[in-house]
């Protein structure tokens, strides 16, 4: 009998036990080709030497100082490494011990800089439908999935919603994809033009949305006019990287494609791979140089953030990306999968789209083809996608809600950065194999 308060609490996973490259191992001895990193976390594979190395080399060292009292080597040679590849503007790193925590944080630091900044009127929020921002109450606040916002909605604070960037569900057919950028960005304006630009904080969104939207990359041209707008009244924006940054998308940050950068960015599943949990708010000299001119205290803090051991295991990771130039291979291998999904489920009557960047990838599922219709939402198809491929030896992302929070099912795919192109090749005739099985059993 287990005592784990499992969030599936009718059934028991299996136990996984070891870690070989790209794979898990379960009690039975089972491999799994991890084809999703869990969620998007571990981009190094599951037995990186030179992180595991460091790992214990830091508890060998010291396991814990607080940051009340203590700073530490690998808090501030991590902090160097990741302001060295930051966008430009970006000056300081806040660390957390995870994704929502980093939103949570990025909330609180924009509320306090315009207290800071005597402007305490802004205090409102701005983010997308469809998007996800973690679990904790004030990233459920600016999320925009229905379902994981209902049971707890009472106890939300107040947030504003616009239409999110998704060219295969929204864009017209003969609206041009500059057009397409500008409408979809231009609601942000009218957002706070009916909040009243004074009360307004910051807006957030997910560079390139993640498990809620099926992995979306942005429209051309639309971070440039988010960017312009938010300029123009003076909020921040808030750039949420958690599950597409650090190299996912082929790029060290998912913005980096945008030509803009912005005035916070929340980072986390890829800094440490998974070795350790760890998470961070990359802050803008702007937003940074506010608290540094009042000698102000930001009233935030966690008891693990800036963990030593944490710092080592994602100073280790980052630094192996960089040395190992691994993101040549994210966008040699990323190119891979998509075309070789494109050669194996582009005709599939049930695959409505298959997009991404990098080796972040999603194929959306529908009814119908030609009109996009999606699956009822009773048939759970992504759950069945998901059980079908633990059966065939395939950790996938599959999800359900995609098209409005309660219809469309989708599979999100974000392999390691050290995947072989066999494996790739393996990983989409697996998916196949699964999802056939999965909507062959709906008859």
């Amino acid at each position: 009998m287990t005592h784990v308060f499992h969030r599936q609490s009718q059934s028991l996973p299996p136990v996984a036990v070891a870690g070989d490259g790209a794979y898990l191992i379960d009690a039975d001895g089972r491999r799994y080709l991890d084809a999703s990193g869990g969620a998007a976390v571990s981009c190094l594979g599951h037995s990186d030497p030179v992180v595991r190395a460091a790992v214990k080399a830091q508890i060998d060292t010291m396991a814990f100082a607080h940051t009340g009292f203590f700073t530490s080597r690998a808090a501030e040679d991590l902090a160097d490494e990741l302001i060295a590849g930051a966008p430009p503007g970006m000056d300081r790193v806040c660390y957390t011990s995870g994704g929502s925590e980093a939103v949570e944080t990025a909330l609180k630091m924009a509320r306090q800089y315009f207290v800071e900044t005597g402007q305490p009127d802004r205090r409102r929020f701005i983010a997308r439908r469809q998007s996800y921002h973690g679990n904790t109450l004030g990233a459920l606040s600016v999320g925009g999935n229905s379902q994981r916002r209902a049971a707890f909605d009472p106890l939300l604070m107040p947030s504003a919603h616009i239409e999110p960037c998704n060219p295969y569900r929204d864009r017209q057919p003969d609206e041009t994809e500059d057009a397409y950028a500008v409408r979809v960005a231009d609601e942000l304006e009218h957002a706070i033009l009916g909040l009243g630009p004074e009360n307004v904080a910051g807006f957030i969104c997910e560079t390139v949305v993640g498990a809620t939207g099926g992995v979306v990359p942005p429209a051309r041209g639309y971070f440039k006019r988010i960017r312009d707008i938010c300029d123009r009244h003076g909020i921040l924006f808030i750039a949420d990287e958690v599950m597409c940054g650090l190299g996912r998308c082929g790029t060290l940050h998912a913005i980096d494609r945008e030509g803009v950068a912005p005035d916070l960015m929340c980072v986390a599943k890829g800094l440490a791979a998974g070795y350790q949990p760890i998470g961070a708010v990359l802050v803008s000299s702007r937003v940074f140089g506010a608290f540094r001119q009042r000698g102000a205290t930001f009233l935030n803090g966690h008891t693990f953030m800036g963990h030593p051991v944490a710092c080592a295991a994602a100073l280790a990771t980052q630094r192996t990306i960089r040395e190992r130039d691994l993101l040549a291979n994210v966008r040699a291998m990323g190119d891979r999968l998509r075309r070789r999904l494109h050669e194996r489920l582009g005709d599939h009557p049930r695959v409505g789209d298959i997009r991404g960047r990098g080796l972040f990838v999603g194929v959306e599922l529908v009814a119908d083809r030609a009109t996009g219709t999606p699956f009822p939402p009773t048939d759970r198809l992504h759950a069945a996608i998901k059980a079908r491929a633990m059966d065939n030896g395939l950790i996938c992302y599959p999800n359900g809600g995609t098209v409005d929070g309660v219809s469309g099912d989708h599979v999100l795919l974000a392999p390691p950065y050290i995947v072989t192109a066999e494996q790739v090749d393996e990983i989409v005739e697996r998916l196949a194999r699964s999802i056939d099985a999965a909507i062959g059993d709906r008859r």
